[in-house]
């Protein structure tokens, strides 16, 4: 969810609220497989989008929730297990102002406001600390944002990048160990934009990563890259 998903209210023709719990990813047999997994264990549905014939690739599918019962419930379970990137944080709380006072004209006076409080959850004199559930919710977060690369120059590396929450990043390099800089991503792309990214092609440190990965499973198609990119780093002379 800190990666793929989004937390939504809308309403309909200004009369009621509607909310809906979105994970969206490329239309990949495992992808399916792990979003039909959280569909087994907390709700939901999964919804296969073919919106392009001639290229699958550019295909997604959905894991959607929009029962407000099993919504509330699964509030409930982010109660236990908080969000981290101050994006869902934001849309947590502003879902869990409009179930409680479930008003359309309230909602259309402060959804323009929901992230207002962003730049305040974490500063010096209020650091981020890691959760007793940070290990599990890196494998979730690097199912959704990070990458090993295979290179013909033999430079492989794992990399992760992280719009606005450069603490995360922060913290994700402190759990591993990596001395390698967290830089700013520079360009038209990403003018204007707070996006921030981490590599690392370190052996040692990838080796790190991946017993991390396989002691907390992926379980997408991230899962399926590293099964793939796993022979090949460690068959190279990365030092």
């Amino acid at each position: 969810m800190d990666g793929d998903g989004s937390i939504q209210v809308n309403h309909w023709r200004k009369r009621n609220l509607q909310y809906r719990l979105v994970i969206k990813l490329s239309n990949l047999p495992s992808n399916v497989r792990m979003l039909n997994q959280i569909r087994a264990v907390i709700g939901g549905r999964v919804v296969i989008c073919e919106t392009v014939k001639c290229n699958p690739q550019r295909n997604f599918v959905l894991w959607v929730m929009d029962n407000k019962n099993q919504i509330q419930s699964t509030v409930q379970l982010f109660e236990k297990y908080p969000p981290l990137t101050t994006r869902l944080t934001c849309c947590l709380k502003f879902l869990k102002k409009c179930l409680i006072d479930n008003d359309v004209n309230l909602y259309l006076q402060t959804r323009n406001d929901k992230y207002i409080e962003r730049k305040q959850f974490y500063s010096i004199t209020n650091p981020f600390s890691k959760p007793d559930y940070f290990n599990s919710w890196v494998s979730g977060f690097i199912e959704a944002e990070g990458c090993f690369s295979i290179r013909a120059n033999g430079s492989h590396s794992f990399s992760i990048a992280q719009k606005d929450d450069y603490y995360l990043l922060v913290a994700i390099q402190q759990h591993f160990g990596i001395l390698n800089q967290i830089r700013p991503r520079l360009g038209p792309p990403y003018k204007n934009k707070a996006l921030y990214s981490l590599e690392v092609y370190r052996k040692a440190v990838l080796q790190s990563i991946i017993d991390h990965c396989e002691t907390y499973p992926l379980m997408g198609a991230k899962y399926d890259q590293l099964r793939l990119v796993k022979p090949i780093l460690f068959n190279s002379n990365l030092s």
